[in-house]
């Protein structure tokens, strides 16, 4: 066991390892709690190096960023990056927040592609041309973005950025989060749909944040964290409900076209 002990040690705490490994104690409630919380966090950590790819994925293959609200976007990798920068400056267990730099830079180019690509659909008749009321894309958008978002990131996890500029960046995520999944939660009401929202992603995302609230309340003991991940998990949940909602309904529009099509061509035999 011994030359297993440094990769069990990334996991337990030196004294959890003697409950479990010297004095076989399995049943330690204080270090189940803590080795499942180091777990978890480790596995939403893994988790999150491809949690936005199906949605990058699905962006690059339309061409568009139709049915994306890139206002949402924007606010969301605010509160993403203000949540990494809190809490690094902090020193909060790594896996407690390491998914925030995965996820920042998958979001960071959702937005570049939206940039990109804009809103309008990106093929058939219509490719290259913006839908009504779409927006056209610029790879030179796309570009400035990136440039201004790595720079102001790098400022927020320097020393230059003040710890109570970071408190306040952190409370403000709360009302950012609540905001941001609205307006995408609006924006696929009035269109009917989801658009280009990947359900991988969303299912990922709400799933990792309701995790979050027990490794939170674990590892960092921070109550603006914790409400941070609460918060985070119910709006992620009201999307995942959306996307359910419109796909079953979407579903049952094309069966019900298909039905109709064979109830026209029986008729037509009929005759």
């Amino acid at each position: 066991m011994e030359y297993l002990k440094p990769v069990i040690l990334q996991v337990l705490t030196p004294q959890c390892y003697d409950e479990f490994f010297v004095n076989f104690n399995f049943f330690h409630v204080e270090c189940l709690k803590a080795a499942l919380s180091k777990g978890l966090g480790l596995g939403i950590i893994a988790g999150s190096v491809l949690v936005k790819v199906p949605q990058i994925l699905k962006l690059f293959n339309a061409k568009s960023g139709e049915g994306i609200n890139l206002t949402a976007i924007f606010m969301e990798l605010f509160a993403i990056s203000a949540n990494m920068a809190y809490s690094y400056r902090n020193e909060f267990p790594f896996s407690s927040w390491g998914e925030g730099f995965f996820l920042a830079v998958q979001t960071a180019l959702v937005a570049a592609l939206v940039l990109l690509y804009g809103s309008g659909p990106g093929k058939g008749k219509n490719a290259g041309k913006s839908a009504a009321g779409g927006r056209s894309g610029s790879a030179v958008a796309a570009l400035s973005f990136l440039a201004c978002f790595s720079a102001g990131l790098a400022l927020m996890l320097s020393p230059l950025a003040p710890m109570q500029l970071l408190w306040l960046f952190q409370a403000s995520i709360v009302p950012i989060i609540v905001v941001s999944k609205m307006i995408q939660a609006v924006a696929n009401y009035r269109q009917g749909g989801t658009g280009q929202l990947s359900a991988v992603t969303i299912f990922l995302l709400t799933g990792g944040a309701a995790a979050r609230i027990f490794t939170s309340i674990q590892e960092t003991g921070d109550s603006m964290m914790i409400l941070t991940y609460v918060v985070s998990t119910f709006v992620n949940c009201v999307i995942a409900a959306q996307v359910i909602y419109y796909w079953n309904s979407g579903k049952s529009a094309k069966g019900g076209a298909k039905n109709k099509k064979k109830a026209a061509a029986n008729t037509k035999k009929e005759k």
